[in-house]
């Protein structure tokens, strides 16, 4: 077996508007029954993700908050992979108004309209953190945490490695994580930025990609995906179904 385990985001890539396909859950039983392992990693806190998605022990680990927290699904232990949020900066935003605003135990994070306001409050009250982009939200995260940091943590809590995993994804911020993957992949709807890091990018969107990823998977460790014309980084080979 050549590769061990596969992340997946949620947002857009295994969920379609906040919802997870039954094709792709059955997609992802299918490689645990292989004797593979599932990280899930999202920007999400972790009381969203559990509101939306009843399967989260089907992944050996999650990483919410863009890499800011490692969850184990079977014991419910969580660890801090950064410093807290700051409760200054959160205060902060709240009083200039910004809303939604969703704050974690390390990452906040609102609308992209309220880009101006968390760069300015960030500058004044927390110059080290960064601001990350996510589509139409950014996020407010301690430099150096990302979700690739938080892949590290939870492939290193299993025993796993980077080379041995696969990751799939469809925005800014899943550039890193299937960068540091073995093998990346994009799903259809991606950002071209991702397509253009990913080793593989599917003919399918959102959850019907990772459903193409996960049969590819168990069938073949992904040979038949990897032997495309260009079969590497950033090759652009559309996978078939």
């Amino acid at each position: 077996m050549r590769f061990r385990v596969l992340a997946c985001d949620y947002d857009r890539t295994l969920a379609t508007h906040g919802v997870a396909s039954g094709a792709a859950v059955s997609g992802l039983r299918d490689v645990a029954a292989s004797g593979r392992r599932l990280v899930l990693v999202t920007g999400r806190v972790l009381d969203e993700i559990r509101d939306v998605f009843t399967e989260l022990d089907t992944f050996d680990r999650v990483v919410v908050e863009n890499g800011g927290v490692l969850y184990d699904p079977a014991t419910g232990g969580q660890r801090l992979l950064g410093p807290p949020v700051s409760a200054d900066l959160v205060a902060d935003l709240r009083d200039a108004g910004v809303e939604p605003l969703v704050v974690g135990r390390v990452l906040c994070a609102t609308l992209i309209e309220s880009e101006s306001l968390v760069r300015d409050a960030v500058r004044r009250l927390d110059p080290d953190r960064e601001v990350i982009y996510n589509k139409n939200s950014v996020m407010v995260l301690p430099r150096g945490v990302d979700k690739a940091t938080g892949l590290r943590a939870a492939l290193d809590d299993m025993g796993e490695n980077l080379e041995q995993t696969v990751a799939v994804g469809d925005a800014e911020n899943d550039v890193v994580l299937i960068s540091a993957a073995g093998v990346g992949a994009a799903v259809a709807n991606a950002l071209d930025v991702v397509k253009e890091h990913a080793d593989v990018v599917l003919d399918r969107p959102n959850g019907e990609g990772v459903r193409t990823l996960c049969t590819a998977l168990v069938d073949d460790d992904l040979a038949a995906l990897l032997a495309g014309p260009s079969g590497g980084r950033a090759a652009g080979w559309v996978a078939q179904r």
